[in-house]
């Protein structure tokens, strides 16, 4: 059983919790696959989604994991909410639970806010990605559709590419993936690896044709633009030259290689074309992954019991 109060992170989490959110989504991922994507599991239930910083997939898939389940939902940006008026996060929390809200979900600039957020009140809190620290929904749908594809996850060779300093879905994934038994590998520029990373039980690659190497599955991370003024590499072309996912750089892996990317992808530059839209790659089984996810955490958090209940 999920006996938590929150989801905050991998890192806190048992494989044993791991592996049963991911049991409590195999059905769920029925619901959506169903012509009537409905069930009256939530009924009542309200859950608002408090995101301070630009989301499409995030928001959109926790919106209509609450709706398929018949729990009320409601987005709030901080752009247009009470935060510019300068009203504190504890404020704009106690606010929505004193409205019934029973979980909020929070996307946050800053590490620690739903944690911070979490001791704070009462509701039940989601971290859907803060600051550098953690993206724990992103990555147990990544860890998700390695299982569904693969059948397990122990013993998977797993190469984790890209910005690896400034991702919170690497560190989940790295959290994840270690505790139910893969074999971790990040690659990625030297100004892009944080110090001492292999303290998490990880190697250490920068050279993209090693890291690939009889790989079950290539993790893309988004090479994230909006730092290229802070010089972490020369040009977008340097970096699609030496750290770009091609066609010719996947046959260096296992012939029945997985790919997958948290999106949104910069096409020609992490990844090309041809490998994201190719064969190996369940980039938008994902995103439908990610929706059966995050159903099952709703359904967890809320007191959820015996799985076959969630789906009739």
């Amino acid at each position: 059983m999920f006996k938590r109060k929150d989801l905050l992170g991998l890192a806190e989490l048992t494989p044993e919790e791991i592996n049963f959110i991911l049991d409590t989504a195999r059905p769920m991922k029925q619901i959506i696959l169903r012509d009537i994507k409905k069930v009256p599991t939530l009924r009542g239930k309200s859950v608002v989604n408090l995101f301070y910083e630009p989301s499409t997939r995030t928001r959109t898939s926790f919106e209509l994991a609450a709706k398929y389940m018949s729990a009320d939902s409601v987005n709030i940006a901080a752009s247009t909410s009470s935060v510019v008026k300068g009203e504190s996060l504890t404020d704009t929390g106690i606010t929505l639970t004193s409205m019934g809200c029973d979980i909020v979900v929070i996307r946050h600039r800053e590490s620690g806010a739903p944690a911070f957020l979490a001791r704070n009140i009462p509701a039940r809190v989601i971290n859907a990605g803060d600051g550098t620290h953690e993206h724990p929904t992103q990555a147990l749908l990544d860890l998700f559709t390695m299982r569904e594809k693969k059948g397990g996850i122990k013993g998977l060779t797993v190469t984790i590419l890209g910005d690896i300093l400034f991702s919170r879905v690497a560190r989940s994934n790295i959290w994840g993936l270690t505790k139910l038994g893969a074999k971790v590998r990040v690659c990625g520029p030297t100004t892009l690896m944080p110090r001492q990373i292999e303290e998490l039980g990880v190697e250490v690659y920068h050279n993209i044709d090693e890291a690939l190497k009889d790989a079950d599955v290539i993790n893309v991370l988004r090479i994230q633009l909006e730092r290229q003024d802070k010089g972490y590499f020369p040009t977008t072309r340097e970096y699609s030259r030496l750290f770009g996912l091609t066609k010719e750089r996947l046959e260096k892996a296992k012939p029945d290689v997985l790919v997958l990317h948290p999106g949104p992808m910069n096409r020609g530059i992490e990844i090309a074309p041809e490998v994201a839209d190719g064969l190996h790659s369940a980039i938008n089984e994902q995103v439908t992954n990610g929706v059966a996810v995050r159903m099952a955490l709703l359904y967890l958090l809320t007191g959820g019991g015996a799985i076959g209940e969630a789906v009739n």
